[in-house]
C-alpha cells in the first residue's frame, strides 16, 4: 500500500512538474540552440500535442495490458526523453524529445490515478489517497514554476530537462518492486481498439494543435478553420466507432452515469481557467510590476499552500458535506479568487494586493475539488474501466487547459489591441481574470445542478488486485490499512 501510493505521488508530481518547468526557461533554450522564434513554440506545444492526443489511449493501455507494465513503460520513456533533451544538441532533438515526454506522460497520468481508485476502497482511505493525489499535482506545479527559474539562473537550461531523471529513477525502482504483473479478470480478454485508438489520437491532437495554434494563427484563418473543423471529423467518426465495437476504448456509456459526467465537465471548466489564469498572472508578475523569472515562480508559492490546505479540508470534510456541495464549493471559491485577481490587477499592485489573497482564496477553492473531483469520476465505473475513466479525466484536464488559454488569449488581445503599454496590459489581464472566474462560476453551477444529491460511491476492486497485478488492499482490509502511514493533515514538501 504505502508503496503503490508513493509511485502514484512521486508520477503526479513529476508529470505537474513537467507541465511548468520548461516555461521559464525558453529565452535560453532559444539563446543556447538558435530556435527560431516560431520553433521556439513547438518546445511547449510538441509536448501538449503528445500528451493530449495520446491520454484516453494510455488509460486504456493500463486497462488491457496492467498498470505495472504501463507504468514502467512510460517512466522508461519519460526519462529517456528527458536525458536526450537535456543533452540536445539542436532545435529538432530537443523538441523530438518533448514529443517522447507527452507520450510518456500520457502513459503515466492515467496510471497513476487509476493505482489510486483501485488500491483504495471508497470512503476515507480513498479521501485521503486522493488529497494527497491532489497536494502532489500542486507541489509539482509550484515546484516546477519555481525550479524552472532556480535552475536556470544556476545551471542553464539543460539542467531544467536533466531534473526529471532521477525523479524518474526513484519511481522507477519503487515501481520495480510492487510486484508481478497480471491483469484483472475484468480486462482479461479484451481488445485494443485499434481503430477507436486511431481516430482519438488524431482527433484530439488535432483539436489541440488548432487550439495552441490560435497564438500565432488567428481563429478565423484558414488553417485554424480547416484543423478544428478535422478534429471535429474524426472525434465525431470515434463517437460513431465507439458505439459499434465490441472493446471500445471509451464505452458511450461512460457518460451517462451523471458523477463521470458532471466530473469531466467541472475537470473541463476548472483546467480552462486555472492554467490560463496562471499563464497571465506570470505575465502580469514579469511585464507589468517588473518581476524577474525566480521572483515570479517563487511568488506562486502560497498558491501551492493553499491547495494542500483545500486537500486537508476536503479530506476531512467530504463525508459530512458530500461530493455535490464540496464540488459547488471550491468552484465557487476558486471562482471568487479569479475575480479577485481581476480587482486588484493594478500597474502599481504589490505581492500583497495583487497576489497573496486572491492565490489563497482561488487555491484553498481548487484544492477543496480534487476529492470530490476523483469521487465522481470513479463513481459505478468497473474496476476493469478505471484506466478508462482516468484517461478520459486527464483528456478533459488537458483539452480544457488548452480551450481555456486559446479563448482567454484572445479576449485579452482584444481589450489590449496589441498594445504593450503597462495600463492596457492589465486591462487586458484583468478581461482574461473575469472570464476564468466564470468559467469556474458555470462549474460550481453544474456540480450543483447535474450531480445527484447523495451520490453513491465507486466500487473498490473486490480481487485484491489492480490491473498490474499489483497488490493493493481489498475490502477486508479498509479497517488495518492506513494509506501509506501518511498524515493528510501534514502537508508535504513542495507542473508543471
Amino acid at each position: 500500500m504505502r508503496r503503490l501510493l508513493v509511485v502514484s505521488l512521486t508520477v503526479q508530481f513529476m508529470v505537474a512538474l513537467d507541465m511548468s518547468v520548461v516555461n521559464v526557461a525558453l529565452p535560453d533554450m532559444r539563446a543556447g540552440l538558435g530556435f527560431t522564434p516560431e520553433g521556439l513554440l513547438w518546445v511547449v506545444n510538441a509536448y501538449a500535442l503528445a500528451f493530449g492526443g495520446l491520454l484516453m489511449l494510455g488509460g486504456r493501455l493500463g486497462d488491457l495490458l496492467g498498470s505495472r507494465p504501463v507504468l514502467i513503460t512510460g517512466l522508461v520513456l519519460f526519462g529517456t526523453a528527458s536525458l536526450a533533451g537535456g543533452l540536445a544538441q539542436s532545435p529538432g532533438v530537443l523538441i523530438a524529445a518533448r514529443a517522447v515526454q507527452g507520450a510518456g506522460a500520457a502513459a503515466l497520468a492515467p496510471v497513476a490515478f487509476a493505482l489510486i481508485a483501485l488500491a483504495f476502497p471508497a470512503g476515507p482511505e480513498r479521501s485521503r489517497a486522493l488529497g494527497l493525489w491532489g497536494m502532489a499535482g500542486a507541489a509539482g506545479g509550484a515546484a516546477g514554476v519555481l525550479a524552472g527559474g532556480l535552475l536556470t539562473d544556476a545551471a542553464g537550461w539543460r539542467a531544467v530537462m536533466l531534473v526529471n531523471v532521477p525523479i524518474v529513477a526513484f519511481a522507477l525502482v519503487a515501481a520495480l518492486r510492487t510486484g508481478p504483473a497480471a491483469r484483472t479478470p475484468a480486462a482479461t480478454g479484451a481488445r485494443l481498439d485499434v481503430t477507436g485508438a486511431l481516430l482519438a489520437t488524431g482527433g484530439t491532437t488535432l483539436l489541440v494543435l488548432g487550439l495552441v495554434g490560435t497564438a500565432t494563427h488567428p481563429w478565423g484563418s484558414a488553417r485554424t478553420v480547416g484543423v478544428l473543423a478535422a478534429a471535429a471529423v474524426l472525434l465525431a467518426a470515434f463517437v460513431a466507432v465507439e458505439h459499434r465495437t465490441a472493446s471500445p476504448l471509451l464505452r458511450p456509456g461512460l457518460l451517462k452515469g451523471r458523477p463521470v459526467l458532471t466530473a469531466n465537465l467541472f475537470c473541463l471548466l476548472l483546467s480552462s481557467g486555472q492554467f490560463a489564469s496562471f499563464y497571465f498572472v506570470s505575465l502580469c508578475l514579469q511585464q507589468v510590476l517588473g518581476y524577474g523569472p525566480t521572483a515570479a515562480g517563487a511568488a506562486f508559492l502560497p498558491f501551492c499552500v493553499g491547495v494542500v490546505a483545500g486537500s486537508v479540508i476536503a479530506t476531512r470534510t467530504v463525508a459530512r458535506l458530500g461530493t455535490r456541495r464540496l464540488l459547488a464549493a471550491g468552484g465557487a471559491l476558486a471562482a471568487l479568487g479569479f475575480a479577485g485577481f481581476a480587482a486588484t490587477a493594478r500597474v502599481d499592485g504589490t505581492f500583497l494586493t495583487f497576489v497573496l489573497g486572491p492565490s489563497l482564496v482561488a487555491s484553498v477553492g481548487i484544492g477543496m475539488c480534487f476529492v470530490p473531483l476523483g469521487t465522481a469520476a470513479t463513481t459505478g465505473v468497473a474496476p476493469g474501466e478505471t484506466g478508462m475513466a482516468s484517461g478520459l479525466l486527464n483528456s478533459s484536464r488537458q483539452v480544457g487547459g488548452s480551450l481555456g488559454l486559446a479563448v482567454l488569449v484572445t479576449a485579452a488581445a482584444q481589450v489590449t489591441g496589441g498594445s504593450d503599454r503597462r495600463t492596457d496590459l492589465v486591462a487586458g489581464y484583468a478581461t482574461a481574470f473575469w472570464a476564468a472566474a466564470g468559467l469556474l462560476a458555470a462549474g460550481a453551477l453544474a456540480a450543483l445542478l447535474l450531480l445527484p444529491r447523495d451520490p453513491a460511491t465507486g466500487p473498490a476492486d473486490p480481487s485484491g488486485t489492480d490491473a498490474g497485478g499489483l497488490a493493493v488492499a481489498g475490502p477486508e482490509d479498509s479497517q488495518k490499512n492506513s494509506v501509506g502511514g501518511v498524515d493528510p493533515a501534514v502537508p508535504r514538501s513542495t507542473q508543471g
